[in-house]
């Protein structure tokens, strides 16, 4: 049954079949094939996947990133960030990193960033001479920092999966969104350095202190999302509804962005994004159900035992077929159905859970700006009005700043464990 399940579902894959609908047709397949189980099964597993309290932060983040978009919240923070780090050359390419990791804080979602970020600063990268496929190359590899800086929908999906903390995750996310931030900017200074890009980056940039009386509502959202969740006043879900409300208000009362028509718009787009997200778990939630119950987790985790002597390679394999796999399948669905099986292998090796849970969330990451089916990519080219292969030359030198980061954070767990022992112990 499990052979039958795996082999139909890459083979709808490859005919282009939605990855949704390519789960829920393998996981049908398995059970006509069994004979045992009745087709109730898959309406009962469908509402198990769903039925679980953590993932109601799903469309609250995805809504309150978009809202952040229409209400100018994003506009402002971009404002500060070019306050901060945009007075010299390859300041305005410092500037989409930091926005990133700032609007990361609180929309949980790189397509959001994506548009939110890149449909301010593509534009202003290209009027200061950057190439236009350097900076849409910039902007998809950015917006990853949406998923790796919490709050992050793929870390919720992973607790949701492996029955793990989603603070832990959360918290264990803040060095690594760190670290790959500073690498990123540190790579476009020196990029345009040497390219002589960015030369007049300064120009129309306000000083710090102007700057922040103008974004200190924007950026005081993340504080309050962050701290509200470290500081045990709400949980990661409360606090997802917490960022709409806020985002609501400002954007409505305080900066009068937000009316009926583009609020109308907003909302469509935010369900339309949860639907997309809430089918694959479904789907996915049958599909590990049935691979659970022909045990192939026990089997896999066996399997991997014999054939990684340490953890040191097990997590090296684990990488390579992570970053291949991301190439080609959702990350939601890699991370659903995934995860579960992987987690008991790296726990058996001695990989800490929210360690495991930041590899696989960085790694799959990099399937968001890869082809054929990078997200980012898709996105950071419909603002930029660019086909997709303009951007790969320039795409590749970030995919290897990620991947450098990502060998750092795999074999130094401190850099993810750092702050979650610091606040759980």
């Amino acid at each position: 049954m499990s052979q039958l399940m795996v082999v139909s579902m890459l083979l709808f894959f490859v005919l282009s079949v939605p990855v949704a609908v390519a789960i829920g047709l393998g996981s049908m397949l398995g059970i006509a094939f069994d004979g045992q189980m009745t087709w109730l099964v898959v309406a009962q597993q469908i509402y198990a996947s769903l039925d679980k309290y953590p993932l109601v932060a799903v469309p609250f983040f995805i809504l309150a990133g978009n809202l952040m978009e229409a209400g100018g919240i994003s506009e402002r923070m971009v404002t500060f960030a070019k306050s901060v780090v945009g007075g010299f050359q390859g300041g305005l390419a410092c500037t989409c990193v930091l926005t990133c990791m700032i609007f990361a804080a609180v929309a949980g979602s790189s397509v959001a960033t994506t548009f939110a970020v890149g449909a301010i600063l593509i534009p202003a990268m290209v009027k200061h001479g950057y190439p236009k496929p350097f900076a849409a190359s910039l902007q998809a590899s950015a917006a990853e920092l949406g998923v790796i800086i919490p709050p992050s929908i793929p870390m919720i999906l992973f607790a949701v999966a492996t029955d793990t903390s989603v603070g832990e995750l959360f918290i264990a996310g803040v060095g690594p969104g760190i670290l790959i931030g500073v690498a990123l900017m540190l790579y476009v200074w020196l990029y345009a350095r040497v390219n002589g890009y960015g030369k007049n980056d300064g120009d129309g940039r306000l000083a710090l202190w102007p700057a922040l009386k103008q974004a200190w509502l924007a950026l005081l959202m993340p504080g309050i999302i962050l701290g509200g969740i470290y500081g045990g006043i709400f949980t990661p879900t409360e606090a997802s509804a917490v960022a709409v409300v806020y985002a609501l208000f400002v954007g409505i009362f305080v900066y009068r962005r937000l009316n009926f028509q583009n609020l109308s718009k907003t909302l469509h787009r935010s369900v339309v994004s949860t639907a997309v997200i809430m089918f694959v778990i479904a789907n996915a939630g049958v599909f590990g159900f049935l691979l659970n119950r022909a045990g192939i987790p026990a089997a896999l985790g066996e399997w991997l035992g014999h054939i990684f002597s340490n953890k040191y390679t097990f997590l090296l394999g684990v990488n390579a077929a992570l970053f291949v796999i991301g190439m080609f399948i959702e990350t939601s669905a890699s991370i659903v159905v995934l995860a579960p099986l992987l987690l008991p292998v790296a726990m058996h090796f001695g990989v800490e859970p929210a360690h495991f849970g930041i590899i696989m969330v960085v790694n799959l990451a990099l399937g968001m700006v890869t082809p054929p089916f990078g997200v980012n990519l898709f996105a950071a080219c419909a603002v930029a009005n660019l086909p997709i292969e303009r951007l790969i030359r320039p795409l590749l030198p970030f995919v290897g700043v990620v991947v450098a980061c990502l060998m750092l954070i795999t074999y130094v767990p401190e850099i993810s464990l750092f702050f979650k022992e610091l606040v759980y112990g």
